[in-house]
C-alpha cells in the first residue's frame, strides 16, 4: 500500500488531504510538534506522529522525520502549513527515494516574501500593486502621498499586523513595530478572492478560487464560497511555468468593481481552497505529480468551519444585523470538520484549544501564537545541520 506522511495536521487542510488520500487506498500518516487530534482523531488517518518543533530543534526535526520514513516506509510527504519552509531546507537529509512536495528554499523564501514576490508576479496577466520597502511610518506617509495604503512586514501570516488605510495614513498612525522591514502597498478596493493550487514542475495539475465569506476580525476565513475566475487561473498557469515550481501554492486576490484583477501576496503552502474539491476529484494524483490535466472542484457548494460559523459568525452577524443572510449561508454550506462516518475530528481540535491555551499561558503569547510560533519563518538565516 501506497503511504504518505502529512505534515501540520493541527490544520483543517490537512484533514482534507488524509480524508482525500484515504479514499484513493492510501494509508495516511501525520506528524507535528503540537497537539494535532483534529487530524489525528480521524478515521483516514491510521497513525499520528509527534515532531520536535522545527523552528527551535531543526536537527531533530530532519532526524525524526527520517526515522518516520523509513520505518513506516513513506512514499510521498505533504506538508500544509509553514513547516514547509523547513522541510525545503534540509530536503537532501531526508532519503532521496521519497517525493517531498517541496521547491527549492530560494524559490519559497521569494514567494513568502511580500516585496520579492511582486516582482516574480509582473507580466504573468495580472495587476501587481505598486509597492515599497519601509522602515519608518513617516517613509510609508511619504511614499503614499495621501493615498490609500496597505501597509504589513515583510514575513507574515494570516493577516496579522497588516495595517489598511482606504482613505490615506491619518496623521496618528502608530509607529512600525516588528524586527523586519514592511512593505507599503496600493491600497485596492473590490472582492477579496483566494486560490489554491498545485503544480508539478511549472505544470497546474489542481486550481481552485473561494472567497472568504466570514472573516475572524481581518484574519482566517471560515466560509468558503467558491467563485472560478478565469484571469485568476491564466496567471497561476503563467506564473507556476515561468518559475518552474512544484507544490502547493496560495494567492490573495482584490477583483475590482471594474473587473481589474490584482495579486496581493502569496502563500506557497496549503490553504482553505483545498477544501473545495469533491470526494472524487482526483487531488492525490495531482500532489503525487501524476496527473494528466488540470483538475478543479466538481462540487460547487461552500464549505464552512460549522463551530466557527455558529460562534463567531452568529456573533458577527447579530452585530451587522445580517441574521437572515448569516442563517441562509448556514444552511447551504458543508461543515469541513465533521463529516458522516467521521465525527470525531471536531472534538480532537477542541482537545487541539485547551492544548494551545496551556501553552500560551506558559509563554505568555496569545492562542495564535501558540498554535505556530513552532513553526513560523520571517525570513531569518536558518542554521547547517
Amino acid at each position: 500500500m501506497v503511504k504518505v506522511l502529512i505534515l501540520g495536521p493541527r490544520a483543517p487542510a490537512a484533514l482534507e488531504l488524509a480524508r482525500r488520500f484515504d479514499r484513493a487506498g492510501w494509508s495516511v500518516h501525520v506528524a507535528d510538534s503540537v497537539s494535532c487530534r483534529l487530524s489525528a482523531w480521524s478515521r483516514s488517518v491510521a497513525r499520528a506522529h509527534r515532531l520536535p518543533p522545527p523552528r527551535s530543534q531543526a536537527g531533530e526535526f530532519v532526524a525524526a522525520l527520517t526515522r518516520i520514513v523509513a520505518a513506516e516506509g513513506i512514499d510521498l510527504i505533504v506538508p500544509t502549513c509553514e513547516e514547509v519552509f523547513f522541510l525545503s531546507r534540509y530536503r537532501s537529509a531526508l532519503p532521496d527515494r521519497v517525493r517531498v512536495l517541496v521547491d527549492d528554499f530560494e524559490t519559497l523564501r521569494a514567494l513568502h516574501s511580500k516585496r520579492h514576490f511582486l516582482e516574480l508576479a509582473r507580466d504573468c496577466g495580472a495587476n501587481v500593486p505598486d509597492s515599497a520597502i519601509v522602515t519608518r511610518i513617516d517613509e510609508a506617509r511619504a511614499w503614499a502621498a495621501g493615498g490609500p495604503l496597505v501597509l504589513k512586514p515583510e514575513y507574515s501570516r494570516f493577516g496579522v499586523h497588516v495595517r489598511l488605510y482606504p482613505r490615506g495614513m491619518p496623521a496618528d498612525a502608530a509607529p512600525l513595530g516588528l524586527a523586519q522591514d514592511w512593505v507599503a502597498q496600493r491600497y485596492y478596493h473590490g472582492t477579496e478572492l483566494c486560490s489554491y493550487s498545485v503544480a508539478d514542475r511549472g505544470r497546474l495539475l489542481a486550481h481552485s478560487v473561494y472567497r472568504p465569506s466570514y472573516r475572524l476580525r481581518r484574519s482566517s476565513s471560515f466560509y468558503f464560497e467558491p467563485s472560478p475566475n478565469a484571469a485568476i487561473r491564466g496567471f497561476v498557469e503563467r506564473f507556476v511555468a515561468k518559475i518552474g515550481f512544484t507544490g502547493q501554492i496560495s494567492f490573495d486576490w482584490i477583483v475590482g468593481d471594474d473587473g481589474l484583477t490584482t495579486v496581493l501576496e502569496c502563500n506557497p503552502r496549503a490553504t482553505s481552497g483545498v477544501h473545495l474539491f469533491a470526494d472524487d476529484d482526483a487531488l492525490p494524483a495531482a500532489l503525487m505529480g501524476d496527473a494528466m490535466e488540470c483538475i478543479e472542484p466538481g462540487l460547487h457548494k461552500p464549505k464552512m468551519l460549522a463551530g466557527v460559523m455558529v460562534s463567531a459568525g452568529l456573533l458577527q452577524a447579530m452585530a451587522q444585523g445580517n441574521l437572515r443572510t448569516w442563517w441562509r449561508d448556514y444552511r447551504r454550506a458543508y461543515d469541513v470538520l465533521a463529516v458522516p462516518g467521521d465525527r470525531r475530528p471536531p472534538l480532537g481540535g477542541l482537545v487541539d484549544i485547551g492544548s494551545y491555551a496551556a501553552i500560551a499561558l506558559r509563554q505568555g503569547c496569545n492562542l495564535r501564537e501558540a498554535a505556530t510560533r513552532d513553526i513560523e519563518w520571517d525570513g531569518e538565516p536558518l542554521p547547517e545541520l
